[in-house]
C-alpha cells in the first residue's frame, strides 16, 4: 500500500459516520417523502443495502487483510480485469465526490451565502479537503473524532428545541397502504446505506483490527438511528409539506423560535453541516487519490492530491446544470449505478475469491 499511516477501529468507525449521514439527514427526507408520505419515518429500518454492505467489507478484507481494494482485486479477479475494475472504480467515486461537493455548495450557495459564486464555495472546501488528504489516513481519522461530538451535539441539540412544536398527527394513519410506500421511501436511502462498503478501502490502516468488525455494526446502528429520527422530527413538524423543501431539515432549524431569545438557528444546521461535509468529502476524497495513484502505479499519492483537487472541484461544477436536475438523478439513475458500484461488484469480487480459495483461510 503507497499509505502507511494507521488509525484505530473507533476512528474507523466516526470516519464512516460522517462519510453516510450530513447528506443524507440534508436531502433524503424531502426524497423519500415522494414516495413513502406519511411513513418517511419508518423508510430508514429498511437498510438492506447497509446488512450487505458490512459484512461485505469485513469479507472482503479478510481475503487479504494488507492490501489495498486495487491490490486486492487484481489478485481476485486478475490483472487485467482487476486494473479495469479498480479504473472504473475510482472514476465512480471522482463522481460521488462531486455530487457530494455539489450538495455542499448548494446548500451553502441557496440558503445562506447567495451572492457568492458557486466555484468560490466549491473550490475553498476543496482546497482545504486536499490539505487535509495530503496529511493522510491518520490526519482523516482526527478530524472525524474531533468533529463527531460537535456535530451529534449540534443535531441533538436542534432536535430538542423543536419537540414543543410537533405534531404526532402528521404520522397518522400509520401503514395505511402497507409496508410498500416505506420500501419505495427507502429505495434512495440505499445509496447511503451501500456507501458503508467504503469501508473496505479503510479496514487496511485499522491498528485493532479485530474490534473493526464490533465497531461498524455500532456505526451501521447509529446511522439508522440518526437517519429515523431526522425523518421523525421532520414529518412531525411539517407533515405534508417536507416534499416541498430541498433541504426540510434547515427548516426545523429556522423555525425554533423558545421565548424568542433562540430563534433562527439555521446556523447551527450550518455548521452541523460543513463540519459532516469536511469529513464525508475528505474520506471519499482520500479513496479517490489513493485509488487513483495505485491505478496508475505511482509509489505515492501525495504528488496528485492538488491536481485531483482541481479535477473534483470541476466534477462539482459538471455534475449538473442545477440543484433540481442533481436531485431528480440521486432519486432515479444514482441508485442502480451506486448499487452495482458499492454493492454488485465487490460481492462478484468477493465470490470469485471465495470460490478460488484465495486469501487467510
Amino acid at each position: 500500500m503507497i499509505e502507511k499511516g494507521k488509525i484505530s477501529s473507533a476512528q474507523l468507525g466516526k470516519m464512516i459516520y460522517l462519510a453516510i449521514t450530513p447528506t443524507a439527514i440534508l436531502t433524503a427526507p424531502g426524497i423519500s417523502f415522494n414516495f413513502a408520505r406519511q411513513d418517511l419515518w419508518l423508510s430508514p429500518l429498511w437498510a438492506i443495502c447497509g446488512v450487505i454492505a458490512v459484512p461485505l467489507a469485513l469479507g472482503l478484507n479478510r481475503l487479504y487483510p494488507d492490501c489495498s481494494p486495487v491490490q486486492a482485486s487484481r489478485k481476485i479477479a486478475g490483472r487485467i480485469p482487476g486494473w479495469v475494475f479498480a479504473g472504473a472504480n475510482w472514476l465512480f467515486y471522482l463522481y460521488m465526490s462531486g455530487i457530494i461537493l455539489r450538495e455542499y455548495g448548494e446548500f451553502v450557495v441557496g440558503a445562506f451565502l447567495s451572492e457568492t459564486p458557486l466555484l468560490i464555495v466549491l473550490g475553498s472546501l476543496v482546497l482545504v479537503c486536499a490539505f487535509a488528504v495530503r496529511g493522510g489516513v491518520e490526519i482523516v481519522g482526527r478530524f472525524a473524532g474531533l468533529f463527531l461530538p460537535a456535530f451529534l451535539t449540534l443535531f441533538l441539540l436542534i432536535v430538542l428545541l423543536i419537540i414543543p412544536d410537533l405534531q404526532i398527527t402528521n404520522m397518522m394513519p400509520i401503514l395505511p397502504e402497507g409496508i410498500l410506500p416505506s420500501l419505495k421511501g427507502s429505495l434512495v436511502l440505499q445509496i447511503w446505506f451501500s456507501e458503508l462498503s467504503i469501508a473496505w478501502f479503510l479496514l487496511p490502516y485499522v491498528s485493532d483490527r479485530e474490534n473493526a468488525k464490533k465497531s461498524l455494526w455500532i456505526t451501521f446502528g447509529g446511522i439508522i438511528l440518526t437517519l429515523l429520527l431526522s425523518n421523525w422530527v421532520t414529518l412531525l413538524l411539517l407533515g405534508d409539506l417536507t416534499g416541498g423543501y430541498s433541504f426540510p431539515f434547515l427548516i426545523l432549524a429556522r423555525y425554533i423560535d423558545l421565548a424568542e431569545f433562540f430563534t433562527h438557528l439555521e446556523a447551527l444546521f450550518m455548521a452541523i453541516w460543513v463540519l459532516g461535509a469536511f469529513v464525508k468529502i475528505c474520506v471519499f476524497f482520500y479513496v479517490t487519490v489513493t485509488g487513483a495513484a495505485e491505478w496508475m502505479g505511482l509509489r505515492d499519492y501525495r504528488p496528485i492530491v492538488f491536481p485531483m483537487a482541481l479535477l473534483l472541484t470541476l466534477f462539482g461544477i459538471w455534475i449538473a446544470a442545477n440543484f433540481q436536475e442533481m436531485t431528480h438523478a440521486i432519486a432515479t439513475s444514482l441508485i442502480p449505478l451506486a448499487l452495482t458500484m458499492f454493492i454488485l461488484v465487490p460481492a462478484i469480487l468477493y465470490a470469485i475469491g471465495r470460490l478460488r480459495g484465495q486469501g487467510r483461510q
